[in-house]
């Protein structure tokens, strides 16, 4: 019985099912086929291939008989790839759609932000909003007055909380919504990928807040995102979604070398231009198009060489305070190493550039990682352009006479510059 009591969210058999517009296939006779196949329930002949699976006659399986139980203070982490069904999912726990089929069941008051702002009049002021979404979620005017202070300090807003939302920047919007989200008085947390509109301090805050929301208040955190080490630092338990279906619940570590498994691109060559980007990724202004390693093989880039990337960005506008950033990450997506690509000047339309990159300093090993473009601000600060997962690729090396053989697992996947004798003395 106490465990039943436990039970904050449980999801039985979801189903969620979207019905589809129709297209025609540009003749009768293929329109016809087309007709007499969804007649008897068969596979569309016109189908081309590589369409996805969920694609049933006239309507799209966007979940397809998803469970799952979370109990009370468990930070569960939702990850998949795009399509994968995760925001479909969290729509559905928060109420914003029903499911086709299944049951949720929720024991507790929700706050939930599934988009930046999600709530927020634009004509009203942060206060206003602040009241509004408190009162959506179910809370006196006295309640909200007794966590006003706190909201207003922790949103960083304090001199625009009189100022009406719609003046706010993306990342004022976010403060604010998250920090509203954070301090009303509920018992479950909903958030998608909603902290990379903020900045690096901010964002630091937020997991914090959240894992003391889960470790000590005892909330319960459902929380979505494709940065591998925010889930990784704030979860207990993964969810991987592959094509609207739970893959795995469980260890995070396996869940995320399962998701990376799926995701990277053992590929000299990306194209981006028609990669759809996540719902709080608003911005695009610069887009990454594509991305090609100028190597005889990903399989094996012998690491004491150089190795030259080939890029093609999309602008918007002209921007001189750009930068690109490689981000290397091992097998389940533990940050490795950074390198940053400064002083790019784009012109608006696609850029084409080369950078070449110094990997000797990593040992032998598969890595995937991750291109951010970025422009800079005051002060250090940077406002996240684009956000792509990369590239799969195997460093070797070829040991020569006189050398050890790197173990990667002993003596970790890092390798200093190698080192110099100053003096050396010998006496009889």
């Amino acid at each position: 019985m106490q465990q039943q009591k436990d039970i904050m969210i449980r999801v039985r058999d979801v189903k969620k099912k979207y019905r589809l517009g129709q297209i025609g296939g540009g003749t009768l006779r293929g329109d016809l086929q087309s007709w007499w196949a969804r007649k008897r329930g068969k596979e569309d002949p016109n189908t081309l291939i590589g369409t996805d699976q969920r694609l049933v006659g006239t309507t799209f399986m966007a979940l397809n008989g998803v469970s799952f139980e979370v109990k009370k203070g468990e930070a569960v982490g939702i990850i998949g790839s795009n399509g994968a069904g995760k925001s479909t999912l969290l729509k559905l726990l928060t109420h914003v759609t029903a499911p086709t089929e299944g049951d949720i069941d929720l024991y507790g008051r929700v706050a939930s932000m599934l988009e930046v702002g999600t709530g927020f009049h634009p004509e009203m002021t942060g206060r206003e909003n602040v009241y509004l979404n408190g009162a959506i979620l179910g809370m006196t005017r006295a309640e909200i007055d007794a966590k006003m202070a706190e909201i207003i300090e922790f949103s960083e807003v304090g001199d625009f909380i009189d100022t009406p939302v719609k003046r706010y920047s993306s990342g004022m919007y976010v403060k604010l919504a998250f920090s509203v989200a954070a301090h009303l008085d509920s018992e479950i947390m909903i958030m998608d990928e909603v902290l990379a509109v903020g900045d690096m301090k901010f964002q630091k805050k937020c997991l914090t807040k959240m894992r003391q929301a889960a470790r000590r208040d005892g909330k319960t955190v459902l929380y979505v995102s494709h940065n591998m080490a925010t889930i990784r630092d704030l979860c207990d338990r993964c969810i991987v979604l592959d094509q609207g279906r739970i893959v795995f619940d469980g260890d995070v570590d396996e869940g995320i070398a399962i998701y990376l498994s799926q995701k990277s691109q053992s590929t000299d060559y990306v194209d981006y231009s028609a990669y759809k980007r996540d719902n709080w990724f608003r911005r695009d202004n610069l887009r990454l198009q594509s991305v090609r390693f100028l190597v005889p093989s990903v399989e094996s880039i012998e690491r004491t060489k150089p190795v030259r990337a080939e890029y093609v960005i999309l602008a918007r506008e002209e921007s001189r305070q750009a930068g690109l950033r490689f981000e290397v990450r091992d097998e389940v997506g533990n940050p490795l190493a950074t390198s940053c690509l400064y002083d790019l000047s784009l012109h608006p339309g696609l850029n084409r550039f080369t950078a070449e990159y110094d990997f000797q300093v990593l040992s032998p090993g598969q890595y995937s990682n991750y291109f951010t473009l970025f422009t800079l601000g005051e002060g250090g600060t940077h406002t996240v352009e684009d956000w792509v997962p990369g590239i799969q690729f195997q460093l070797v090396h070829t040991f020569m006479a006189g050398e050890l053989e790197w173990n990667p697992k002993e003596w970790g996947p890092v390798e200093l510059p190698r080192t110099k004798l100053v003096e050396q003395e010998s006496k009889a």
